[in-house]
């Protein structure tokens, strides 16, 4: 396979579970960036929740990409510059705001830079916050708050009664928009068109690249679009089962070098 572009979401992928690239990993990412090969950051975080990880494997310095929001921004990482984004129309999200008012989630908004809650204290909002590293405002309302348009609705639900309320949310959305599970405990409201798939191949027609020349790494529901999407899709071995389902193949864990054992034979 001539890889020429890599695909990598972030938690339970790039990551292992102390929230860190290991050292085998890291290495094997910046020798394939030595080689001409381009790494694309592909997570459903906000833009600033990707920088750690844009640093420590030197994206800026080797053209690397940061797709956050699923897709629904992606920019350079060296300078910035957007090179697609898909937002949320302003009042149907606050339609949407008010419906969740009613269920057991916890929404959490940002405009690309900081959070915002209508309770600080509230189901995972503090690992969030920290997770990103972003600041967390609180709010009285964030329908009544809300004066942009978002990319996304982030909602923390208790992992027990995700199922259920994302088949309530899904039948009260209209069609332009979609809900899905990024994490056990997260759900997301964003634009139906908007997905790691696409992203795949927005980032490949910008840097002129063939899909089929591609890799991505995944764990979660929301990374099937973009391991079906490149020319070889790689499930992590901590994947869910519908993730390695989907996938061409399965390497180790996140814990376990499984992005480096994968690519090491390639470099």
């Amino acid at each position: 396979m001539n890889i020429k572009a890599i695909f990598l979401d972030l938690d339970g992928t790039l990551n292992n579970d102390q929230k860190r690239i290991t050292p085998r990993t890291k290495a094997a990412l910046m020798k394939a960036q030595e080689k001409g090969i381009r790494i694309a950051l592909a997570s459903a975080r906000p833009a600033p929740g990707l920088f750690k990880e844009r640093d420590a494997l030197e994206l800026a310095k080797f053209g690397g990409i940061l797709m956050s929001y699923n897709g629904g921004k992606i920019v350079e990482a060296a300078t910035g510059k957007v090179l697609f984004e898909t937002a949320m129309e302003l009042q149907t999200t606050k339609t949407v705001l008010r419906f969740l008012e009613q269920l057991p989630v916890t929404p959490i908004l940002d405009d690309g830079k900081d959070f915002f809650v209508t309770d600080k204290n509230g189901f995972k909002v503090a690992y969030e916050c920290q997770n990103n590293g972003m600041i967390c405002h609180e709010v009285a309302n964030l329908a009544d708050f809300l004066h942009f348009a978002p990319i996304k609705i982030l909602m923390s639900v208790v992992p027990e009664a995700l199922p259920r309320v994302q088949k309530i949310i899904a039948a009260q959305l209209p069609e332009k928009l979609t809900v899905v599970q990024t994490a056990p405990f997260y759900l997301e409201v964003i634009p139906a068109a908007i997905h790691k798939g696409q992203g795949v191949l927005d980032t490949c027609k910008v840097l002129g690249i063939d899909p089929k020349d591609t890799v991505a790494f995944g764990d979660a529901q929301n990374d099937i679009p973009m391991l079906q999407a490149a020319g070889a899709g790689v499930a992590m071995g901590n994947a869910t089962e519908n993730v390695k389902a989907a996938a061409d193949c399965v390497t180790a864990t996140n814990n376990e070098d499984g992005i480096a054992l994968w690519l090491e034979p390639y470099l």
